[in-house]
Parts: structure tokens; C-alpha cells; sequence
């Protein structure tokens, strides 16, 4: 097998009851929710009991997504499984960062939760949502866009899928335009128009919060949303950049397979990365670590 990439997924992924089979089986995922906890009591129980609708607000969503994704990423490392290289899609990047030793496990959680305030309040501000279309070409999706005011392309995921952000007044007739054009849209259940220009006020209160914390180099390789390449020395400069600026996720996937890549892990709930990366390449491989049942699986698996 070649290398083994580790990956952490953005808000969708969320789900009522996550993290709660590896918080009972896994010491090391025990470790973190309690780590966690220790700085901000009921953070678990948003995890084990929230509703949906809870879950799908921003601020709690990316606070319980990376305290699971760290939780799942913790119990892989004791399991003696170390990936070469890491990447994060939106919030999920913060994830990464903590777990290649850039920064504290507690200082990722303290970013990941300013930058949801910062975000849940710039969407409450304006009226706006994402919907992912599907079956067209980059191209074409962006030439779409450009006849509409406020629909924005945001997430290039993977061929054939690019989600835009928009007004939610404009989405109606842009996916209309899709469906003539051949392709489909699917709305997505978020709060807002996320990596685009209407996050401007986030990035820039983003940025100022950045400034209070020093990062370290990591351990492995990490790759940024904003140029689908290897970080440097500018990791603050791109974290702040990367709340209104478009996730290069099938250029982050193309880099990795490029390095000799050829196993991704997904760690936490969902396996929307998982199916974006196989529509990227089918030859690599993809596994998720979400429950107890998906972790052994994959661990068995790998080793």
C-alpha cells in the first residue's frame, strides 16, 4: 500500500448521536471529548443527544464536528496507523491542523468555535444558502453563475459536482438554469452561503482572532483549501482567506494521489469526502471511521 492520507469532512457530515460509539469503546477518542469538555462543559451531549435542527445550526455544527473528528483521528494514531499527509474540507481543515501538531487540540477547538460564531453571524445577516450541482462541467457552472447576481461557485469537489452559494431568492431560477442546461441541483442543509464573498465580515473578524495564536510546523504535510496545495509559513493568512474563498477539494485530491497517496481515511461521521475522492480516482482506496464498527473495519483493513 502506498501512502495513507487522513481527511476531516465540512458542515454536513453532522449527525444526531456522533461520536458516542467511539467515546465508549476508544480510550484515546474518550480522551478527547473529556479534553474538550474541560473547556466547554456539554459539548458531549451536543454530540450524543442534539437534535438535527441543533446540530444543523453553525456554530454548534463545527464545534461538535471537530470534537468528533479529532476523536475518531486520536483512536486511529493509537491503533498505530499514521498517516503521511492530512487535509480538512472548510472546517474540517482546523481538524487537520490540530492533528498534524500545528496547534493544541484545545486551540483548534477555541479557532474552530470563533470561526462558527463568526460565520452563524454573518449568515444571519443575509438570507443565503448553497445548492450543489451536479453532472456539468466546471465551466459551465461558472458560466451559469455569471448571469445571476449573488450565486457565487464555492466547493469544487470533485468531477461533475461544484456547489455554489447564493441569495436565497436567486437559487430557485439558478436551478432551474441547471436543469436546462443538463445538469441537477440538490440543496444542502446549511445555515448560509459559506466560501463566498457574503463571508467577507467573518474573514476579516477571522483574521483578527488568528493574530492570538501561534501555530507550530507540522508534523505532516497539510494541504489548504484556498490553493489546493501544500501549506507553507502562511497558514494564518490562508485559515483567514479560506472562510470566503472557494475549498479546491479535487485539486487537494489530485495532489495527494500526484505524492504517491493511494489509501484515504475519513475521519468522523458521514462519507461525503469518502464518495467525493472515489469520483475523483475509483483506483484509490477510501475508508471512514465514524462508529466502532466502521473503525475496526478500516483498521483491520489497513494493517
Amino acid at each position: 500500500m502506498g501512502k495513507i492520507a487522513i481527511v476531516f469532512s465540512g458542515q454536513g457530515a453532522q449527525a444526531p448521536g456522533m461520536g458516542r460509539e467511539l467515546y465508549e469503546n476508544f480510550p484515546a477518542a474518550r480522551e478527547v471529548f473529556e479534553r474538550i469538555e474541560a473547556i466547554d462543559k456539554g459539548i458531549m451531549d451536543l454530540c450524543f443527544s442534539s437534535t438535527k435542527e441543533e446540530l444543523t445550526q453553525t456554530y454548534n455544527t463545527q464545534r461538535a464536528l471537530y470534537t468528533v473528528e479529532n476523536a475518531a483521528a486520536a483512536a486511529l494514531r493509537a491503533a498505530g496507523i499514521e498517516p503521511d499527509v492530512a487535509a480538512g474540507f472548510s472546517l474540517g481543515e482546523i481538524s487537520a491542523l490540530a492533528f498534524s501538531g500545528a496547534l493544541s487540540l484545545e486551540d483548534g477547538y477555541r479557532l474552530v468555535s470563533r470561526r462558527g460564531q463568526l460565520m452563524q453571524e454573518a449568515s444571519a445577516s443575509l438570507d443565503t444558502g448553497m445548492s450543489a450541482v451536479l453532472k456539468l462541467k466546471e465551466e459551465d457552472v461558472e458560466e451559469l453563475c455569471s448571469h445571476f447576481e449573488g450565486v457565487y461557485p464555492v466547493n469544487y469537489n470533485s468531477p461533475g459536482q461544484i456547489v455554489v452559494s447564493a441569495l436565497k431568492d436567486a437559487l430557485p431560477a439558478f436551478e432551474e438554469a441547471v436543469k436546462e442546461k443538463g445538469g441537477r441541483a440538490v440543496r444542502l442543509a446549511v445555515s448560509g452561503g459559506f466560501h463566498s464573498p457574503f463571508m467577507a465580515k467573518a474573514g476579516e473578524g477571522f483574521a483578527k482572532v488568528l493574530e492570538e495564536y501561534r501555530f507550530a510546523t507540522p508534523r505532516i504535510p497539510l494541504y489548504s483549501n484556498v490553493t489546493g496545495e501544500r501549506y507553507g509559513d502562511d497558514i494564518k493568512t490562508l485559515l483567514a482567506k479560506q472562510v470566503s474563498s472557494p475549498v479546491r477539494w479535487e485539486k487537494i485530491v489530485r495532489a495527494m494521489i500526484g505524492e504517491g497517496v493511494e489509501c484515504f481515511v475519513e475521519s468522523g461521521p458521514g462519507t461525503t469526502l469518502s464518495g467525493l475522492i472515489k469520483k475523483t480516482d475509483p483506483s484509490v482506496k477510501t475508508y471512514c471511521i465514524a462508529d466502532k464498527a466502521s473503525f475496526e473495519a478500516t483498521v483491520g483493513e489497513i494493517k
